[in-house]
């Protein structure tokens, strides 16, 4: 890892942020800023599929396989476990395919308190409570989190996709980027960024995708993205439960289990992009302290 470069005047804000820095890769704003019915589906089990397939007739495979929309909604429930406390709260998620991705933290009787928004260019997170916004270019926030992760990766994590780190999509000659491992039923695929970081995809027999772990290069800090309760969506398996897990040198860190009750693709989809007048711009640093401190 580069040397961290955050500075802040709180240190343990300045804690928070440092240790998890490296996660920045899968914006460690969802940590901090989420502290704050669906028809009967059939449920699909993992598949166990006797002998290895070539390179290029895997990541075939798993691209034909990867869930398909255009728009996306879902009504989800958030479990989150940091620091010893653990929060809950409905989240609504909203994603147009490479456009616009979503976040709205409704604690209560549906009353939006947080909201953050991901787009190409860069964030918004309105904080409700505090009547306050922050809006920064990727650009901007690279100095802090000098890293190769993008939009589209984190689109990819929300609709169970594999990436390349920095990339919009898969182009099938990129295929020889990934290093693939293959033994019985399931397959590992693993690549780096230009940072050194180690992305490791795991899948079944199927290439239905079951796990993402982003680790740094000593392995000190890494993040897990587990995906289970696979279930028939549109006609296509989605993962109902997404299983996030943050380790510092291989202990637990933190925990966000993503419970999904209700999925719509393909229909219109609204997102809400207003910021009150009479709420003041501030830094993403100080919406990361500000969200801590009130969590002490």
């Amino acid at each position: 890892m580069e040397k961290e470069t955050i500075r802040t005047k709180d240190k343990d804000a300045g804690n928070v942020v440092r240790k998890l820095s490296f996660l920045s890769s899968v914006p460690v704003v969802l940590i901090v800023f989420l502290l704050a019915g669906c028809k009967t589906s059939t449920r699909v089990g993992t598949v166990n599929v006797a002998g290895a397939k070539a390179h290029t007739e895997f990541f075939d495979s798993m691209q034909e396989q990867a869930f398909r929309y255009e728009t996306f909604f879902a009504r989800t429930n958030v479990e989150l476990d940091v620091q010893g406390k653990s929060f809950s709260s409905r989240v609504d998620i909203k994603m147009v395919r490479d456009s616009a991705l979503q976040l709205s933290v409704q604690p209560l009787l549906g009353i939006e308190l947080f909201r953050a928004e991901f787009t190409g260019e860069g964030v918004t997170i309105v904080d409700r409570m505090n009547k306050r916004y922050v809006s920064e270019s990727y650009a901007a926030l690279k100095g802090e989190w000098p890293v190769a992760f993008n939009y589209y990766n984190l689109q990819a994590l929300f609709s169970n996709h594999l990436f390349i780190p920095g990339e919009q999509e898969i182009a099938r000659k990129q295929y020889n980027r990934f290093k693939l491992k293959q033994e019985g039923s399931a397959a590992e695929i693993q690549i780096k960024d230009a940072m050194q970081l180690l992305y490791t995809f795991r899948a079944d027999g199927e290439e239905k995708l079951l796990s993402t772990c982003v680790t740094d290069k000593p392995e000190q800090y890494a993040l897990r993205w587990l995906y289970a309760d696979f279930r028939m969506t549109d006609g296509q398996p989605f993962p109902m439960l997404m299983d996030v897990q943050l380790l510092d040198k291989g202990s637990p860190a933190g925990q966000m289990k993503i419970y999904f009750s209700k999925i719509q693709t393909n229909t219109p989809v609204k997102i809400d992009t207003s910021i009150p007048d009479k709420y003041k711009r501030v830094t993403f640093t100080q919406i990361v302290k500000g969200l801590t401190d009130s969590k002490k």
